[in-house]
């Protein structure tokens, strides 16, 4: 088939005619048109669809969640598997089950996200404090809808709020739900959508009603002597500001700080926190703690710090050292991490399709004229129904007056279809209320039924007057909505969780200049004593005293505050900071480390290590002829853990222990005596600290490996004669020459 030659001055320009065989035409497109027919379609979509929160206070993916609970009869039926509610949600809402269960698990009562939960749970659905207590998959857990929904639905059914087509036009969801009371301000919510976000704090159920009624009674009411400040599941303390309280009522934005909750037990000297800000987690709060202690800020007050959360509740406790002061600790920890943090508020709020950020004040002003609106409707509604009633009766009553003359009609109507209209003619009705006499069944035709319905349309008359003279009073709507919303409070309301404090209350932190980093030379003897001294009085010094009988197993150069690690012959490791040792002098003996330490009985300290950045190894020598390369990073610690069991393996005599930074030849020697040369790099590391290692030197029944140098610190001249290209190795005889210089006996650095 012939292509069809396009018209010159309307042909497309091209760009690169002729790549790989292929012709490439690109249509230009002004930018401004690609932003107005793509971008914005897609920036509306999630502002109005998907992230800001609408006057009932739900998302739509709340709403259309909730909803198909309710169809589902979840209100007040038994619980049934999330994945099933997950699966039927879908016919409303077009997204993952993964999404939609995450919005369940949000809304759940075993998650603690909200004061007011909307979902009654079973089953492990996560807790909003933590990040790694993760909620079970959707086939594991159960839910059905709290009693409280019940004022999310009441009345859906009168035509209190529009209906539209779900997203395939096989089912109606409502564009809102006809919520009794400000939800909008009871639930806690925040989304980020194109160039906006939306962030509501919750406040006390029973504190949002009671400010709505007060405000309908009053609209210039002060808002602070009812709702008094924000409520958060988590509970906490809220430090009060007058100021940025207003500030958030007025405006809609604003941050309120929160802090923890904690007691101090005397007996067990330790502090435990059972209440955490709702804008952190305990995962955040143990780290940063960590961090503190790995820094040097807290390690003088803190022996440890660990989360013991269980079935009854959050809990992080805090070992303290001797001698801490409890309140001053957490007025410290309070200042540095989020066990103090601030909750940012921004109410942007979806107002007939159009986001805009309001405070509580015109929020409840919108709320009250969304609602005022809705009780209207669902009046008129009844009244309709009632005046539908009235209007078939009136109908009956006609004919109930000559019943003998319907029933000649109707037997004297040869066809069916002829039955309506002749009552029609025979009593001056219209179809409507023909009809509705001719399904009267004949049981019904007595004189009791007859003035009963009689009764009954005078009681409608009534009513009908009520509801119009309801509907012409604004006053009696008004007063339907305080009724509505002081049943709810009474009903569902609880005290706050969130407790106040005022700044005046607070002990505040006065931070401490921070201790100076300075050089200083360590020192530790065979026998266990250690030295820190600074340069200068090294210099002014003599000659470092020791014990009779001990002498300087190990010295280093570091700074005042760094971190040590003391290894002892039980296996174990002694973590601690040079900040916690005084200054000496050469001429003292220094601690004692095992009673400085509080190490077990008879326990001697081995060898010392400056971690510093956790880099490099350690090798561990044993009686056997093994070695065991770990990794420094396996003594790294999150708390401030002073003691660790299990620093390396006890199945074999301890002979050596050596860092290195990079790999390097070592010197092993044996009882025998024998030697051998080895590289470090032929020795793996291992993922365990307690690993047996490898076998280096193979060593004959009756002799033991004896100590370990670096080749360059050796007297050996002919490296060749001992070295080894691979391991386990025998190693060769010592000869004269190369022994005159070793010390013996002796764990060397």
């Amino acid at each position: 088939m012939a292509r069809k030659k396009q018209p010159e001055n309307t042909r497309p320009k091209v760009n690169n005619p002729n790549v790989m065989g292929l012709r490439a035409e690109v249509m230009e497109q002004p930018i401004t048109e690609t932003l107005e027919t793509n971008y914005m379609p897609y920036a509306m979509s999630v502002i109005v669809s998907r992230a800001i929160p609408e006057i009932d206070g739900f998302k739509p993916s709340h709403r259309k969640l909730l909803y198909t609970m309710y169809r589902r009869g979840l209100l007040n039926g038994d619980m049934i598997k999330s994945a099933t509610i997950v699966g039927q949600t879908m016919s409303l809402h077009p997204h993952g089950d993964a999404a939609i269960y995450e919005t369940m698990v949000r809304l759940a009562r075993g998650n603690g996200a909200l004061l007011t939960p909307f979902v009654d749970s079973k089953g492990n659905f996560g807790k909003r404090y933590s990040r790694d207590m993760a909620y079970a998959a959707p086939r594991y857990t159960e839910a059905k809808l709290t009693p409280i929904c019940a004022e999310l639905f009441r009345d859906i059914d009168s035509d209190t709020v529009d209906f539209v087509d779900n997203y395939d036009n096989t089912l109606k969801e409502p564009v809102l739900l006809p919520t009794t009371f400000p939800n909008i301000l009871v639930s806690a919510n925040s989304g980020i959508a194109v160039g906006m976000a939306s962030q509501f704090c919750g406040f006390n159920l029973k504190e949002v009603c009671d400010t709505t009624v007060a405000y309908l009674k009053n609209p210039d009411c002060d808002l602070t002597e009812t709702l008094l400040a924000p409520d958060f599941p988590t509970g906490g303390e809220l430090i009060y500001d007058a100021n940025t309280i207003n500030e958030i009522y007025n405006t809609g934005r604003g941050s309120v700080k929160v802090r923890a909750k904690y007691r101090y037990v005397k007996e067990q000297n330790l502090i435990e926190i059972y209440e955490i800000p709702y804008s952190t987690q305990i995962e955040v709060i143990l780290d940063k703690v960590a961090e503190l202690i790995k820094q040097g800020k807290v390690n003088k007050e803190i022996a440890d710090m660990r989360d013991e959360t269980d079935l009854s509740g959050l809990k992080l406790t805090i070992d303290l050292k001797r001698g801490v002061d409890p309140d001053k600790l957490m007025a410290k920890l309070f200042k540095s991490t989020p066990l103090e943090d601030s909750f940012p508020c921004n109410f942007n709020v979806l107002i007939g399709g159009s986001p805009q950020v309001l405070g509580v004040r015109q929020i409840l002003e919108e709320w009250c004229a969304w609602r005022t609106e809705s009780v209207r409707r669902r009046i008129y509604f009844v009244l309709q129904k009632k005046k539908d009633k009235l209007h078939l009766l009136k109908g009956l009553k006609r004919i109930l007056l000559d019943i003998d003359k319907a029933i000649r009609i109707i037997r004297e109507t040869e066809e069916e279809a002829e039955v309506i209209p002749n009552l029609m003619i025979g009593f001056g009705i219209d179809q409507i209320q023909a009809e509705y006499v001719a399904e009267i069944k004949l049981r019904n035709i007595n004189k009791e039924y007859i003035l009963k319905r009689t009764q009954e349309t005078d009681a409608l008359r009534d009513e009908i007057d009520d509801l119009e003279d309801t509907l012409k009073d604004p006053k009696r709507v008004k007063k339907i909505l305080v009724d509505e919303l002081s049943e709810v409070a009474k009903k569902y309301g609880e005290p706050r969780r969130t407790s106040i404090v005022y700044g005046h209350e607070i002990e505040s932190y006065a931070a401490e200049e921070a201790e100076e980093e300075y050089p200083v030379h360590i020192f530790l003897s065979r026998e266990g004593y250690f030295k820190k001294i600074t340069p200068l009085s090294l210099r002014m010094g003599g000659e470092q005293k020791f014990k009779e009988g001990d002498g300087l197993r190990q010295t280093f150069e570091t700074t005042s505050n760094a971190e040590i690690m003391f290894f002892t012959d039980k296996c174990q490791v002694y973590k601690t900071r040079l900040g916690e040792f005084d200054d000496a002098k050469a001429s003292v003996l220094g601690d004692y480390l095992p009673a400085k330490l509080g190490m077990d009985a008879g326990e001697n300290v081995v060898y010392a290590v400056l971690p510093g950045d956790y880099s490099g190894s350690l090798l561990f020598f044993f009686a056997n002829g093994k070695a065991a390369r770990v990794d420094l990073s396996a003594y790294k610690t999150t708390s401030n853990r002073r003691k660790l069991t299990g620093a390396y393996s006890d199945k074999a005599p301890l002979c050596s222990i050596c860092r290195i930074d990079q790999d390097r030849e070592l010197a092993v020697y044996s009882t025998e005596p024998r030697c051998l040369i080895f590289h470090t790099a032929l020795l793996a590391p291992k993922a365990t600290r307690a690993t047996q290692g490898v076998a280096v030197m193979n060593m004959k029944p009756r002799y033991q490996l004896e100590t370990v140098k670096p080749v360059e610190e050796t007297s050996i001249a002919n490296h060749s004669r001992y070295r080894a290209r691979n391991i386990p190795a025998a190693g060769a005889l010592l000869r004269q020459e190369d022994s005159e210089e070793q010390q013996i006996g002796g764990l060397l650095d």
